[in-house]
């Protein structure tokens, strides 16, 4: 595995995977008119043959990348997270996701660390719509790392993805693990523990793994990187919840319909537990500094390990 230890954001190391893999022929990139934010720019210029800007109607160019599909391609439409989802999600759902075609549905800038475009922006609501589509992939890597990993990934990957990037730059966190390897639908044990499970996504991997080390000492806290949300990794949930009493959630999403619905719906099936969801509380967000934000809703490492204290208190 090529290392990428660089504090990047995900939708750089998008950019880059998205050109380093673009040598295969089979593989058409289309941009909604965002091509220097989404960094599918990077795929355009060494490939501009295979490259399409749709212009500002992300609706039609899900359509087209259905078209070329049915025709054996490997597709990737780009856009925000909120426009990519929210204003496609029709075609999505009937051109995409129904017939099963190969198109990768990718979402930059998502969550509230886009900061100062504000509400309008800050798709919170993209992994729960997508995660209910019969037969889609949901993939949402934490580093650059990971990021490029998951494009080789569903390269391979024959039917509907959508993959959820961000923003703003990460710390990379998996190049530094030994053996690390990226395997669609399975979730990846970065932390041994036996108190306590955090379960995270996207960047909220990096402050798990923070909180981990603050309470490091006082609490074993073991933490499993979900970097696929759908199909879950139901076999790794459930052991954590057998083996630690107690599971924490966390993902910059709202808490309705994203990673903490989808670990609850396994625990209340198979193994139930006290569990807690760290995310967005069903609200929008407001318009700030990211780093502003992630201490206004909750999304750090000090808050987590709030979380664990409390629910500690419940096993």
């Amino acid at each position: 595995m090529c290392i990428m230890a660089e504090n990047i954001s995900t939708r750089v190391a998008y950019g880059r995977a998205l050109a380093e893999f673009g040598d295969d022929q089979n593989i058409v990139v289309i941009d909604a008119d965002l091509a220097t934010s989404t960094m599918s720019y990077m795929f355009r210029d060494k490939y501009p043959e295979r490259f399409f800007n749709a212009g500002v109607a992300e609706a039609n160019m899900v359509c087209m990348g259905a078209g070329f599909a049915t025709t054996g391609k490997t597709v990737f439409v780009n856009s925000f997270a909120v426009f990519s989802t929210g204003r496609a999600f029709d075609q999505i759902r009937t051109s995409v996701v129904y017939p099963h075609l190969n198109v990768k549905v990718v979402g930059t800038h998502a969550g509230v660390s886009v900061g100062e475009d504000g509400p309008t922006h800050q798709c919170l609501e993209d992994i729960g719509t997508m995660r209910t589509l019969p037969g889609m992939v949901v993939v949402c890597p934490c580093d650059g790392t990971e990021t490029r990993e998951a494009v080789r990934a569903i390269i391979d990957y024959n039917g509907p993805v959508y993959l959820r990037l961000g923003r703003a730059a990460v710390e990379d966190l998996t190049s530094t693990l030994p053996g690390y390897k990226f395997t669609l639908g399975k979730g990846t044990l970065l932390k041994n523990g036996s108190d306590v499970t955090i379960i995270a996504t996207g960047l909220m991997v990096q402050e798990a793994m923070k909180a981990a080390d603050k309470l490091s000492g006082k609490v074993n806290v073991r933490v499993i990187d979900m970097h696929t949300i759908k199909p879950i990794d139901k076999e790794m949930i459930i052991s954590a919840a057998k083996e630690t009493g107690a599971i924490i959630t966390a993902e910059e999403h709202n808490i309705i319909g994203g990673l903490g619905s989808a670990v609850a719906e396994v625990l209340v099936e198979n193994c139930p537990v006290p569990m807690m969801r760290v995310g967005m509380n069903d609200e929008f967000g407001k318009s700030g500094k990211a780093a502003a934000l992630m201490v206004k809703y909750g999304f750090t490492a000090d808050n987590l390990c709030e979380k664990v204290e409390e629910i500690l208190k419940r096993k």
